[in-house]
């Protein structure tokens, strides 16, 4: 059983090791390693299209991972009052949402949006001033955000839904029977307690929107995420470049993961202290 595990292991993690080590590639070609060299990093950092793409990368993630923690946030507390069947259906639906393949919700998300800018438009155009031009909703930055931020919910909810499960209910009850507002109890009680929760799932909605590419693919309209440049990229060819870019994302996905579970672990501690 070692042995397999270990070949398991050497598998998934022994191609990753080899994209990084041939990041410092000298030479032009990324098979064949001919020396040591930090020159491809400076060449991706100074790529105007990859920065384009770093550019709306970051701004996609940053929007989607704030709109998923903050409406998976509030599903997550309005979750903790339903019981029975209803709540099974519920918990039911966001792991569901989990599980789809990206493909799926790529492809029903770009015709959700497509039917859905074909009944605004329209409505648009006969509401709009005669002399201006007539504004059109289409595919872009904006659906990224909605489908990544769609998509990102369902996993803060699963997260801070876990953080609830070991939350010290008492101090809710005691802070109620003291007299306190229903928003006095949130800000003073219970968003201390899953805040470490709110970050962790910030963090890791985060990563899922900046490394996606399937639904990305499908909703980016003419713009361009890394992910999506890079695959335009291989396409004519990897390059030690492309393994530098790759590099550097994955060193920044690390940090972000760890960080994010490094809080969960810290959130933890109160309550089984507690």
């Amino acid at each position: 059983m070692r042995l397999y595990a270990l070949a398991i292991y050497l598998f998934l993690y022994v191609p990753i090791g080899i994209i990084a080590l041939f990041s410092f590639n000298a030479g032009r070609h990324a098979s064949q390693f001919t020396g040591f060299s930090v020159q491809w990093y400076g060449k991706a950092l100074s790529n105007p299209f990859v920065m384009d793409a770093l550019r709306t990368s970051l701004t996609v993630a940053l929007a989607s991972a704030t709109l998923a923690t903050a409406a998976g946030t509030a599903a997550a507390l309005g979750l903790q009052s339903v019981r029975g069947r209803v709540r099974a259906v519920f918990d039911a639906l966001v792991y569901v949402a989990v599980m789809v393949p990206g493909i799926v919700i790529g492809i029903a998300t770009l015709i959700a949006l497509v039917t859905l800018f074909g009944w605004i438009n329209p409505v648009l155009a006969a509401l709009w001033p005669e002399g201006g031009p007539v504004p059109q909703l289409s595919l872009g930055i904006g659906s990224l955000i909605l489908a990544h931020g769609l998509f990102s919910m369902a996993l803060a909810i699963i997260i801070l839904r876990a953080r609830m499960a070991g939350m010290d209910r008492s101090l809710v009850e005691a802070s109620a029977d003291l007299g306190a507002t229903p928003w006095g109890t949130f800000r003073q009680v219970t968003l201390p307690q899953i805040l470490p929760a709110i970050l962790a799932a910030f963090l890791l909605s985060f990563t899922f929107s900046f490394d996606d590419f399937i639904v990305a693919f499908f909703v980016a309209g003419s713009n361009t995420t890394l992910p999506i440049y890079v695959f335009s990229s291989i396409r004519r060819g990897v390059t030690p470049e492309i393994n530098a870019i790759g590099t550097m994302v994955l060193a920044v996905s690390l940090v972000i993961l760890v960080l994010a579970q490094a809080i969960l672990q810290r959130g933890r501690r109160p309550a089984r202290a507690a």
